[in-house]
């Protein structure tokens, strides 16, 4: 039963890391708002000066865009804690019973990736080269940690139950 508890307690975390930085965002919404412009306007790009879009400077998308990082953020929070919640209700019943119990903290894992790799990492890092400025850099490289968190989470989650 140990094992399975350390699998709550890991969900859990990144439960309340994507929770957070959730809440971050919307307690500092206009920085996030200005960072976000920031990495979509693809200013001060030195070493790959030339893109393959155009810059992003219209505010209602930039707005858009932030607001699906939020709600993703939010998301990922409470899949993550019901998926917990659903596992300690079941941290004591068969195998197949806590394997059911996972569904949601996988779907939370997962959708943490998605966040921090497809929405950062893909279109942040890739799309707009947020690698080439001191902003984009520092959330690129913090989404890198919370992805790789997340995807060593849902590997441990989803391994093979034992009674």
């Amino acid at each position: 039963m140990s094992i399975r508890i350390l699998k709550i307690v890991l969900v859990v975390c990144i439960g309340l890391q994507a929770l957070i930085y959730a809440i971050q965002n919307v307690v500092n919404l206009d920085a996030a708002f200005g960072a976000m412009s920031y990495v979509f306007s693809m200013a001060d790009h030195v070493a790959y000066p030339d893109h393959i879009g155009p810059p992003v400077t219209w505010a209602p998308l930039v707005w858009l865009a932030l607001c699906a990082v939020i709600a993703g953020e939010a998301l990922v929070g409470v899949l993550c804690f019901k998926g917990a919640f659903d596992m300690w209700r079941a941290r004591g019943d068969a195998v197949a019973v806590f394997v059911r119990a996972k569904t949601s903290a996988i779907l939370g894992c997962g959708l943490a990736m998605v966040v921090w790799i497809g929405l950062f990492m893909a279109l942040g890092g890739a799309w707009f080269q947020m690698w080439q400025t001191e902003i984009g850099i520092g959330s690129l490289e913090g989404a890198f940690m919370y992805a790789m968190s997340s995807a060593a989470v849902l590997i441990f989650v989803n391994q093979v139950e034992h009674e």
